[in-house]
């Protein structure tokens, strides 16, 4: 899944976590089914998590101050 991780766009993560939410939520699975779904789904989560905390940190570089200057988090307080 690592290869296939870092293909997924974040948005494709979301609708495929949709999906398996759905999947386990409505359909009758098999138990071994349910697990691999469960890990695919922590899987897609840790993937998801990880783009959101880069995004936040490029965020953070870009972010200006009054006076156009770039600043971080660090600089605001």
């Amino acid at each position: 899944m690592s290869d296939k991780k870092k293909s997924v766009s974040f948005e494709e993560a979301v609708v495929r976590l949709e999906e398996i939410v759905r999947k386990l939520e409505g359909e009758t699975v098999s138990l071994e089914e349910s697990l691999k779904l469960f890990e695919e789904g922590i899987k897609l989560t840790e993937h998801c998590r990880d783009q959101l905390e880069a995004a936040e940190k490029k965020i953070k570089t870009l972010t200006r101050n009054e006076s156009g200057e770039l600043r971080t988090s660090s600089d605001r307080e």
